[in-house]
């Protein structure tokens, strides 16, 4: 086992927070309703206002918070920052150690339907030679873990981070995966750590920089070139306001759970396979209770500004050195980003693993979970 010190570190929030959050609910002010019928200029009135009566009404934090404690919730220093994560043994001694690592606006929360069939699956109709021994750590600055009190803590160095975890819980060979932020961290494992042996992920940073200039695009790659130019001029104000002004955005979310609340559920509605035009909305996919057990990671660790900061640390950072080593791409229909074969070769000379799906989106374990763990085992069968 490595020196690091793991100790167990279950989720207890008191009963204060909760109080405090029922009453803040209760005083909203609320703004005045959208000008159009539908989601164009964000999150509907009346939608928001049914969501949080629900919140202050029927939700249950305890529900939820006897599920994280049942993943063996533990703790770790590292390089001075607290870092809390999820730790699941699987019972099969030949399990390949997995780190899985969420994004923005996620959390732990996305994977709580995949770490049984990940860790046991004899125990969900899958084979035990497909086992994972399973780590899922929560960044720096959101939910749980520490929030940095001093700048640098971006992708590269949650990686260092992550992989002195895995070292500490005595994993010397792993494979990570990731999407969102995760998949940024994840690219870094995969670039730097030497036990790292292989990477998936389902929101590949695999785009040329001289792709819009070309001529002979086949129809995917125009089509990954057009989302990503909506995204740039439709979609991507929060990043923008996330990565230059973090601490201004904060002080608005952290007095104000309707404000949380909208800030992210807005990005479910607009990343989720959810349906088409009018019909699309989140809870064609998730309950009410699964967007705000996901929301709350935010609000009681107080965590607008902190989580923010990874995109004033990175969002302008990001290493685009090709991976040599193997890597596992799966498509979702809905995903951010998109990208095709021969784009990710460019970026994966060692592609073990494409796959493009016809449904799911930028949450795929939470969307999707049956579909992202038979992804998972697919890619890594070779590397066990």
């Amino acid at each position: 086992m490595g020196s690091l010190e793991i100790i167990p570190a279950p989720v207890a929030v008191p009963e204060s927070q909760l109080i405090d959050l029922k009453r803040r609910l209760e005083h909203t002010r609320w703004p005045d309703r959208e000008t159009v019928p539908d989601w164009s200029q964000g999150v509907p009135l009346a939608y928001l206002q049914q969501l949080c009566s629900y919140w202050r009404e029927h939700y249950d934090w305890r529900r939820w918070e006897q599920q994280l404690n049942r993943f063996s919730p533990s703790r770790a220093i590292i390089d001075g920052v607290g870092i809390h994560f999820l730790h699941v043994r699987s019972p099969h001694p030949h399990a390949l150690p997995l780190i899985m690592t969420h994004g923005w606006p996620g959390s732990v929360a996305e994977f709580r339907k995949v770490i049984g069939p990940l860790t046991d699956p004899p125990a969900f109709a899958g084979r035990p030679s497909d086992a994972f021994h399973l780590v899922c750590p929560t960044l720096p600055g959101y939910g749980f873990s520490d929030k940095p009190t001093a700048r640098g803590w971006g992708v590269e160095q949650i990686a260092r981070a992550w992989d002195q975890l895995m070292s500490g819980l005595g994993y010397r060979r792993y494979v990570a995966q990731g999407g969102d932020w995760g998949s940024v961290v994840t690219h870094c494992l995969a670039l730097t750590a030497a036990e790292c042996i292989g990477m998936h992920t389902h929101m590949p940073i695999a785009i040329p920089p001289e792709a819009s200039r070309g001529h002979d695009l086949e129809p995917i790659e125009r089509e990954a070139l057009e989302v990503l130019r909506q995204y740039r001029e439709a979609d991507a104000g929060y990043a923008q306001q996330q990565s230059t002004r973090p601490q201004t955005l904060g002080y608005a979310l952290a007095d104000s759970p309707s404000g949380q609340l909208a800030w992210i559920v807005e990005k479910f509605w607009s990343w989720m396979d959810c349906g088409e035009g009018d019909a699309r909305h989140p809870e064609n996919v998730l309950s009410k209770d699964e967007l705000l057990d996901n929301v709350m990671m935010y609000w009681l660790s107080n965590s607008a500004a902190s989580s923010a900061r990874l995109y004033w640390e990175s969002f302008r950072s990001w290493d685009r050195t090709p991976i040599t080593k193997p890597v596992g791409v799966s498509l979702f229909r809905r995903e951010l980003f998109t990208t095709s074969r021969r784009w990710a070769q460019m970026r994966y000379p060692n592609l073990i693993h494409f796959n493009a799906l016809d449904r799911g989106g930028h949450f795929a374990a939470l969307e999707q979970p049956a579909l992202f763990v038979d992804e998972l085992r697919s890619c890594f069968r070779t590397l066990r």
